[in-house]
């Protein structure tokens, strides 16, 4: 199964911008879609963005969507979130996922250690 290391958190004023990385080892990156959540404290985890095989279609969370984009690099093994006008509820630890479906993340998807990203105000 791939493995996958996420980088590039880190402590930015609102209104500021980051670029999540994720890198990915092991077989066959390109046949999987790809996925960040984010977790924030006291809550579920959610919903981020997403990517499919070829990075053809991309989709996000409404509280994301206009600020965030996500692409992937197939050639490098790399998927990315760019991240612009963070706002305070936007802190949480990022995490990316690869797997064939959504659905099946949570008990056949493979998951990130979770990067930090917190955002002041």
């Amino acid at each position: 199964q791939v493995q996958l290391v996420e980088s590039g958190g880190g402590l930015v004023q609102a209104g500021g911008s980051l670029r999540l990385s994720c890198a990915a080892s092991g077989r066959t990156f390109s046949s999987y879609a790809m996925y960040w959540f984010r977790q924030a404290p006291g809550k579920e985890r959610e919903f981020v963005a997403a990517i499919s095989m070829t990075g053809g279609t991309t989709s996000y969370a409404d509280s994301v969507k206009g600020r965030f984009t996500i692409s992937r690099d197939n050639a490098k093994n790399t998927l990315y979130l760019q991240m612009n006008s963070l706002k305070p509820e936007d802190t949480a630890v990022y995490y990316c996922a690869a797997g064939r479906t959504r659905a099946t993340l949570t008990t056949e998807g493979s998951w990130g250690q979770g990067t930090q990203v917190t955002v002041s105000s």
